[in-house]
């Protein structure tokens, strides 16, 4: 999972699109920049929410996919907890 296929992911879970802003700060939202590079040279993914111009359960990541999987989770785990997703039924 990447920058590219998150919104997909997401979609297919049920997040509704304005609650997630890729490569821009957007209040109500949370929000995944890519910032200036580590270091060590290797760009630098943020993770956070947005609201009223502030962040919240800001997050740093050296990789990509790591921070794109550490969105998905939260996320997912939102919808699970509201119920809009869950285990599916087993046939006995």
């Amino acid at each position: 999972m990447n920058i590219d296929s998150i919104l997909r992911w997401l979609d297919a879970i049920g997040v509704p699109k304005e609650v997630v802003s890729i490569g821009a700060e957007a209040d109500n939202a949370w929000c995944v920049l890519r910032v200036d590079e580590s270091e060590e040279g290797a760009p630098v993914w943020e993770v956070f929410w947005r609201e009223q111009g502030n962040r919240y359960d800001w997050a740093r990541f050296t990789n990509e996919q790591v921070a794109c999987h550490y969105l998905f989770g939260r996320l997912a785990w939102s919808q699970v907890a509201r119920g809009a997703v869950g285990v599916l039924p087993t046939s006995v």
